[in-house]
Order: C-alpha cells, then structure tokens, then sequence
C-alpha cells in the first residue's frame, strides 16, 4: 500500500470500524440533537397558529412544555454524542500511535528508513491526530445529513415547492463540498509533508547542536534549516488558502441555497398558501439549515485531510521489512558459536570467520563501512548477499530476528541513552541488580555515578546529553554488559574514554564475559590486548589471525591500523 497506490481508503474504513459502536452511538445522539434543532423552528410555529392565534393558556402551556423538551434533547444529544465522538477520537489516535510506533520499533525494521526522526514522529502523532477525527466527523456529519432531510420533510409537509428547492438544492450542495475537498486534500498532504521534514530537520540540528558549533557549521545549518522551514511555511499558507477557499465557496453557495428557500417561502406566505406560523417555521427551519450544511462542509474538510494523513501512515505500515523471512525461535540454552562462511555483503568479500563457544575475539579493520556492516549481520539487522550467518548450526536468515536478539546484542558505536536516571538507563527494567551492579563496576560506570548529583540514582537528560560522551559510552557498555546474553558484539565501545579508564574497562569486560562468547569490532590496543585472538580484515576479508602481541610484532599493516 504505497502512496500513488492507494488513498489511504483502506486504514480509514479500518479505524472507523474499530470504534463503530461509539461511532454509531455518537451518530445516533447526534441525529436527535440535530432532529430537536429541527423541531424548535416547527414547534414555534406551532405555537403561533393554534396557541396564540386562538387556542387557550393551558394549550400554549402544552406547546410550550413540548417546546422545552425538545430543547432538553438536543441538549442532552449534542452532549452525550460529542462527549462519546471524542472518545472514538482519542481511542483511535492512541491505537495508531501506538501502531506506527510497533512499525518504526519492528524487530526486522525498515519502516524509518530514509525518513528524519522528526518526520515520523510527525506521522505518530499529528497525522495519527487527524485520522481519528473522522470517527467524530462521520457521526456528525451523519447527523448534518439527517437534520437536511428532517427540515426538507418538515418543509414538504408545508408546502411541496419549499420542500423540492431543500430536496434539489442539498444534493447539489453535498456535490459541490465533496468536489472543493479535492484541492484541499492535495495541499493538506504536501503541507504534512513539509511539516514533517521541518520537524525531522529541527530535531537533528537540536541533536547535534554541539558539534555544528565546534565546526563553525553552525549559520550554514540555520541557513539550511531556514529553507526548509519557508518550504514547510509556504506549504502551510497554500493549505490554508485552499481550506479558506473551500470553506468560503460552500458558505456562498449555502447562502445562495438559503436566500432561495426563504425567497420561496416569502411569495407562498404573500398568496395566502401558508399560514403566518409556517411562514416563521420555514424561515426558521432555513436558519437551522445553515448549521447542518456548514457541519457538512467541516466534515468533507476533515476527510479531505484525514485521507492525506492516512496515506502517509499507510506508507509508513506499509514499509517492507529490512530482514524478511525467518520464523524460526533458538532454544532455551544458546552455547554461542557464531561462523560466517564465504559471506559477501558491502565491502565484506568471501569472508570465513568462526568465533568459539565462550571465546573473546577482537575484530579489527580499517574499513569502517566493513565494521559496521559486520555488527549489522550478526545481529541480523540485514542478510548476506551471499554466504552463511550461523549461530550454533543455525542459520541467522532462517530465525526470528526477534528471537535471535534476546540472544545475540549489538552494541553499536553511538552511546545513545534516554532521559531518567542512570540506573535506569542501565538496567532499562530488565536485568537483574546482581547483573547490574557487575556491569557498573566493569564498565566503570561507578566511578561515573560519583560524579553525578544523586549517584547511581541521579538524573540524566534527554540523549544523555547531561554527561560528557566517554561518560555516555561507559553508562551504554553497562547497559549492554548488564543485559548478559550468550553473546554480545562490542563496536568500538570506548573511543572516547582515556587510556587508563580503558585499561580497566577493558579486564572488566574480559573478567565478567568469562566463559560467554563476545566479540570486539575494535581497533583500540587496550581492548584488543585481553582478547583471546583477533582477527586482522583488510578488503573484506581475514588477513591474518593471531593474539594482539603477535599481530603488532608481525604485521606492518595490523601495527599501522591499531597504533598509528
């Protein structure tokens, strides 16, 4: 369900039936609250004809006693039925957040690919947004629709020719209100487009504010953000214009449609074919009609964006997975033996590499696509082109990824951390305290913990930003030593801590990993100096195989790649 593909039709249809007993039940309040406006017009009229004209005080007692009623139930109905529309609302949005958010957070991936962060967080929530109002735009448009055809009944009954101009001049109306939503569908979808990217583009520059000033990028990156920002403004104007055009045709046309049947009803009443009660019932009734037809017009505006924003969820949902197949799940005791066998993917050519149950291999190359595309196929964040990813006999494209991850972790280069405390970012509620308290220690995030105020409980702000970044990098190893799976791949987890602190760092990795199989795609000496073997890589595949002593005694290149 690709854009171009589809209008998004299908998640409409699928959200409303989701909630289609309190969207019924908002539609059927709403159709009272709409029929009692209805009545209040036709009820005075009443009243003026046989009460005052010439009935008694106990009848204009009656009328007016039923007059009140009917006020008591479009009351009660525009209450209760909006009060129960907006429920639909909220309940829908919340479903579709939450549903974008598993997409984006799917174990296989690739729905956030290609896309800012801002822009999908645009899409979870703004467009999520919009998308539920049709469970309160349906009901009441509904109800609009109704209360037309009341008034033309009511209309009808009076006289034939008022009834045929509300019977021919509504559906003409309706036509004309779903024909102006056409261009304000298109300019609604560009400006969420353009909001979105804005937001995406806001949200990187904010992330990395720090750096752009440290390179002097920063004027080049507001310049750039500027652009975006007019782009995402200009686009913001032309919805509006649209949704003003469109809401100012349907109010002159409603006028037009108004001014006939009061036209019609003024030379009936002048030749004596109604009474001077219908005469005030119709002109009331042609009053009412302005706010039914002007809810209609809301609805038909909140459609036109709601099908725009489905569209861009869709392709959000839509998105194929980065790493498709394989449902298989490993059993319960993992041993830990990883091999890749001829395994071609980027800049990895031909590559045999077997690591052993329980063993610490270091992994260096001076590529760091090669790196990087390696940590990605061991934890299955993409497939070889060629070759085999196994673990234990099992081959990594024939698992769950989800599986697989409870029992294989990458700890990639970037020491992403989240706003709470550093405790939390550590044990993220799913390790054991034994487990954690030896992750602090051999990541040294102990030491860390007495530099903040409160300690292992203090806080950290959002991205981690409140700690310098060799302090993000020890409090992420914590995390992913804390999380003590069979095997656990390490990316260069300390590039940003100093010689000593990476020493220890280093024995404590070696010290707790004892016995599980770990793997470091490292070039740092330190790191490499504890590993029982490393394995040297130059064009994507092994050059040579020995313990860091040796390599660095031995061979120019492996010396140059780690010591230079």
């Amino acid at each position: 369900m690709r854009r171009g593909q589809s209008s998004g039709a299908p998640l409409l249809r699928r959200v409303v039936s989701a909630q289609a007993r309190r969207v019924g039940t908002s539609a059927i309040l709403s159709v009272a609250h709409q029929g009692g406006e209805a009545l209040v017009p036709i009820l005075i009229g009443v009243v003026i004809d046989q009460a005052v004209g010439g009935g008694t005080v106990t009848q204009l007692a009656v009328w007016i006693a039923v007059l009140g009623a009917a006020f008591a139930v479009l009351s009660a109905g525009f209450t209760a039925g909006t009060r129960v529309g907006e429920y639909a609302v909220e309940r829908a949005s919340h479903a579709l957040r939450l549903e974008v958010t598993a997409r984006i957070l799917h174990p296989r991936g690739a729905a956030g690919d290609g896309q800012l962060p801002g822009a999908l967080v645009n899409v979870a929530t703004g467009d999520a947004e919009r998308v539920g109002m049709i469970n309160l735009a349906l009901p009441l448009g509904v109800a609009a629709c109704s209360g037309i055809a009341i008034g033309a009944v009511a209309l009808l009954r009076m006289s034939v020719p008022l009834g045929l101009v509300v019977l021919i001049g509504a559906p003409i109306l309706l036509l004309a209100a779903h024909a102006l939503g056409k261009p304000l569908q298109r300019r609604s979808e560009r400006q969420q487009d353009r909001a979105a990217r804005a937001a995406g583009v806001a949200a990187d520059l904010v992330a990395g504010v720090r750096v752009l000033k440290g390179i002097g990028a920063d004027r080049a990156a507001a310049d750039r953000y500027r652009a975006i920002s007019r782009e995402s403004l200009d686009a913001t104007l032309h919805a509006a214009e649209a949704r003003s055009w469109h809401d100012s045709a349907l109010l002159g046309l409603t006028g037009v449609f108004l001014a006939a049947v009061a036209l019609v009803g003024g030379r009936l009443a002048a030749a004596h074919q109604i009474t001077v009660g219908e005469l005030v019932a119709a002109v009331g009734l042609a009053q009412f009609l302005l706010g039914p037809l002007a809810l209609v017009a809301w609805a038909n505006g909140e459609f036109a964006q709601a099908r725009a924003s489905a569209a861009r969820i869709a392709d959000v949902l839509a998105a194929p997975p980065r790493t498709a197949g394989g449902d298989e799940t490993l059993p319960e005791r993992v041993g830990g033996h990883l091999r890749l066998s001829a395994v071609d993917a980027g800049p990895l050519r031909g590559l045999d590499l077997d690591v052993a149950p329980g063993e610490l291999v270091g992994v260096v190359t001076a590529d760091q696509v090669a790196a990087g595309t390696l940590t990605a196929l061991l934890g299955r964040f993409q497939d070889p082109e060629a070759g085999v990813v196994a673990l234990d006999h099992r081959p990594l494209h024939t698992l769950d990824p989800e599986s697989l991850r409870t029992a294989v972790l990458v700890a990639d280069h970037d020491a992403d951390l989240f706003e709470g405390t550093l405790i939390g970012n550590v044990a993220l509620d799913r390790a054991t305290a034994g487990a954690v308290e030896a992750a602090l220690t051999a990541s040294t995030v102990d030491e860390v913990a007495g530099t903040v105020p409160g300690g292992t409980n203090g806080a950290v702000a959002e991205r981690g930003r409140s700690l310098s970044g060799g302090q993000r990098q020890r409090v992420a190893l914590a995390r992913a030593l804390a999380a003590d799976v069979p095997v656990l791949v390490l990316h260069d987890p300390t590039t940003a801590v100093d010689a000593v602190t990476e020493q220890r760092i280093a024995a404590g990795i070696r010290d707790l990993r004892r016995g599980r199989t770990t793997v470091l795609v490292t070039t740092s000496p330190g790191l490499l100096a504890v590993a029982d073997r490393v394995v040297f890589l130059v064009d994507g595949t092994v050059r040579a195989t020995g313990t860091h002593a040796v390599l660095a005694r031995t061979d120019d290149r492996y010396r140059s790649a780690v010591l230079a």
